[in-house]
């Protein structure tokens, strides 16, 4: 077993790191402050391919899997852009990998160049108001009118909806009263979002505010048959192709925030002086860190095994929650105790650990909180009854 990092991943971290370097807290702040899509950041990342890093060769991308995603929007997290900065290209990565794995030839020829080239703009929508995590339960319905699907329904929480072109929306053709499993009867479209049929409102939101996060209404909206992914009612399975990659990038930027909100920390504790010596000689300060750190270590072994079996083919269920649980859980402690080290100033924005904090609390409750992962664990790995 060779733990040592491959060449070519540590020439990523190089790249994402100086691609980061002009980009500096004040941006994030600034963009995070006027809720402002940060543009120019992803322009970037598009123009030196690492939007399209997992999007096949032939189809424009870097033909990478989600072991080189993660590391990318690991970098771009600990870089201080922290979420701002990662979720802007994320839902590109792992929004889009139904479509690379179960897309037509046809479905992959007309949108993933396009993607890749950072030229396409594509949200994920699945979670619905009253649907929540049943997702069994959506009742976004979809009706097969000839050549078209026929749209009506509500989402809710759909990130960069404001500024996409298209989102990959899980529907209903078959009513759940009609299926003999609750899984069967969903079909995955690519839709249009910027049509007079899709009503678009961002939610007001605590943090992670330069990329908005939407409630979407469809009434009417025609979706070409073209424009399924792959076949009718086997949409849950193909999601679930989003869903574990969703789980095992959240993991690797939860792993940033919290290494970058440590690094603050640290320095902060070298540097701050009170009663005539650094605070960070005060074991009170410098246990909790240390303690952040070996959190932080385990959860990005968690995170590197996980992606290594989604690129493997190999069953990654248990791994990718795993992972998400543990850095969620890492990050926040790291976030957290960075907020105690600076005390009082934790609460001024320029020091940006603030940011961190909100921002990766949210990861413990999102895409998937972390009881619904220990149910996950108790039930399909431990062999234990069914809680709900």
């Amino acid at each position: 077993m060779d733990f040592r990092e491959p060449e070519h991943i540590t020439a990523i971290r190089g790249a994402i790191r100086d691609l980061c370097s002009g980009f500096p807290e004040a941006y994030w702040r600034e963009h995070d402050r006027s809720h402002e899509f940060p543009w120019e950041f992803y322009d970037a990342m598009a123009r030196d391919g690492w939007v399209g890093i997992s999007i096949p060769e032939e189809y424009g991308g870097g033909g990478g899997g989600i072991t080189e995603a993660s590391v990318v929007l690991e970098e771009v997290a600990a870089s201080g852009a922290a979420m701002n900065g990662a979720t802007t290209v994320h839902i590109s990565i792992f929004g889009m990998n139904p479509v690379v794995k179960h897309g037509s030839s046809e479905m992959k020829a007309r949108y993933l160049p396009r993607v890749a080239s950072g030229e396409l703009h594509v949200a994920f929508g699945v979670t619905e108001p009253d649907a929540g995590l049943d997702t069994p339960s959506i009742t976004t319905r979809a009706v097969r009118d000839g050549e078209h699907y026929v749209v009506n329904g509500q989402k809710v929480w759909t990130s960069k909806a404001h500024v996409a072109q298209k989102v990959l929306l899980l529907t209903r053709t078959t009513p759940l009263d009609d299926v003999t499993k609750r899984t069967a009867g969903m079909t995955l479209l690519l839709a249009d979002l910027q049509v007079p049929e899709v009503t678009i409102s961002p939610i007001d939101k605590i943090g992670r505010n330069a990329v908005a996060s939407c409630e979407t209404r469809y009434d009417e909206l025609r979706v070409d048959i073209a424009d399924r992914v792959g076949e009718e009612g086997r949409g849950f399975a193909y999601i679930l192709d989003g869903l574990n990659p969703e789980r095992i990038l959240i993991a690797a930027e939860a792993v940033g925030i919290g290494k970058v909100a440590l690094k603050r920390a640290v320095q902060y504790a070298n540097e701050r002086t009170v009663f005539g010596r650094p605070i960070g000689k005060n074991q009170g300060i410098s246990f909790p860190l240390a303690e952040a750190h070996m959190r932080l270590r385990a959860a990005e072994l968690a995170v590197r095994e996980a992606a290594w079996r989604y690129d493997a083919g190999l069953p990654c269920g248990e791994q990718a929650n795993a992972a998400k649980f543990l850095a969620s859980d890492a990050a926040f402690f790291a976030a957290d105790t960075a907020m105690q080290t600076f005390g009082g100033y934790a609460y001024a924005t320029e020091y940006d650990v603030g940011r961190y904090w909100v921002e990766s609390r949210l990861m413990k409750s999102a895409p998937v909180p972390q009881q619904m992962v220990l149910n996950f664990i108790a039930e399909h790995v431990l062999g234990l009854p069914r809680s709900y």
